[in-house]
């Protein structure tokens, strides 16, 4: 762990082609360590979680290279390693278990921290999450419960309950999620522990609930997101 995080610091600080190549073996130790890290996380979400069963590696984690050709942040490398444990994929558009490592300072999340659910569902996938919420509410505030240490993301949620739903529904707030995640950070100390991997499998599993809800409540929108997947926003960790 102390070699992944020590090489994202010096990325973060020397974000540029030449110093990069004369440090390419540092990031190939990193990714590999990363990648270790990752396969045990994969393997271990499959085994409470069957809906990710058959995924690889290349399914689950992101290129470390930045693309830069639509942004004016032209620093060609990322600063952080994730993971994204996700049924068919990471770009099935589906809920999942995310990990992720990040160089202290850095500003793209600026934490380690984990998540499980979806970021940026579309406007058909979001719709069809709020009218299950409309009708049944009641499995979702379970899975919720259930989630214990980790908080509901609502750094994206609408100021407004959406037009076509109750302001005085019971459960009124979650219409207003845009992003549906539940979060948790990773404590620093946890990082050098031994048995991070088992802790970090163990909260994931709290989230199990949480994550099948969603994928049963959108999945016979599941064909027309993927064929609109190209007009989202990246979602290249």
């Amino acid at each position: 762990m102390e070699e992944i995080l020590g090489f994202l610091e010096n990325v973060l600080h020397n974000n540029n082609r030449p110093w990069f190549q004369e440090h390419k073996n540092e990031y190939l130790k990193a990714q590999d360590n990363f990648n270790a890290l990752a396969e045990q996380i994969i393997a271990g979400v499959q085994k409470f979680d069957d809906d990710c069963e058959g995924l690889t590696l290349k399914d689950c984690t992101y290129r470390f290279y930045r693309d830069t050709r639509f942004s004016p942040d032209k620093r060609p490398y990322k600063t952080h390693f994730g993971v994204f444990v996700c049924p068919e994929g990471k770009k099935s558009m589906l809920g999942g278990y995310y990990f992720h490592l990040e160089a202290k300072e850095s500003e793209y999340l600026g934490h380690n921290m984990m998540c499980t659910g979806m970021y940026m569902p579309d406007t058909a996938m979001l719709k069809t999450i709020r009218d299950e919420i409309l009708f049944n509410a009641k499995p979702l505030v379970e899975s919720l419960n259930k989630a214990q240490g980790f908080v509901l993301d609502t750094e994206h949620a609408m100021k407004r309950v959406p037009n076509g739903y109750p302001k005085d529904h019971p459960q009124a707030e979650l219409f207003k999620q845009r992003d549906w995640l539940v979060v948790q950070n990773i404590p620093e100390k946890r990082l050098s522990d031994p048995h991070l991997v088992d802790w970090v499998l163990s909260e994931f599993e709290k989230t199990k609930d949480f994550c099948q809800w969603l994928n049963r409540t959108v999945g016979v929108n599941k064909t027309v997101e993927t064929q609109n997947f190209a007009s989202l926003p990246s979602l290249d960790f």
